[in-house]
Formats: C-alpha cells, sequence, structure tokens
C-alpha cells in the first residue's frame, strides 16, 4: 500500500509525517487490495483548525473521510478510526452476497 501525505500551507515535520505514516498504514489489515491513500494536512481558520482528509483508494471504490481538530495527531486517529469502519463495512457488504 502506498501513502502520499501532502500537506497545505504549511510544511509537516518528521515525527508528524511517521505518526499519519503508523496510523494509514494499520488500514491494510483491513482490506488487503487497498492500494493508494492519500492524506491532506490542511490549516484553516476555525479555533479547531486542524484539517486531516484521507482518501482510500480501493478497486472499485474511493472512501473519502475528513476530519478537524485542535491537533493534527487527533484528526488523523479519528480520521483513520472512521476509514477502519468504512472500509470494513463495505467489505462485509461486499462479501454478504
Amino acid at each position: 500500500m502506498e501513502i502520499r501525505v501532502k500537506s497545505l500551507k504549511f510544511d509537516a515535520d518528521q515525527k508528524l509525517l511517521d505518526f499519519v505514516d503508523k496510523k494509514v498504514s494499520k488500514l491494510s489489515k483491513f482490506f488487503d487490495a487497498l492500494d493508494v491513500v492519500d492524506v491532506t494536512l490542511s490549516l484553516l481558520q476555525e479555533p479547531e483548525n486542524k484539517n486531516v482528509k484521507i482518501q482510500a483508494h480501493i478497486p472499485g471504490n474511493d472512501f473519502i473521510i475528513e476530519r478537524n481538530a485542535k491537533t493534527f495527531e487527533e484528526a488523523v486517529t479519528d480520521c483513520a478510526d472512521a476509514m477502519k469502519e468504512k472500509i470494513v463495512r463495505a467489505k462485509e457488504k461486499k462479501f454478504e452476497k
């Protein structure tokens, strides 16, 4: 699985990039055919100004989850957890038939 991280309006430090990689790489355990995951980190104007968007490219589907939080770590964790649930539901639905 390839993880592509893009940071908008700031330069992400290595510690944050390692954290994103660690959290997002766990998604491959839930679906083997997960090809590419795009992670976009950006800053917003609101008080909870850290925005994270995860796009998972699965053959036949693209899943997108977006979360805002006070820290990037919190937003990445929320996104990864929500994406895991979405992937598991889609996988169960696909194999129910």
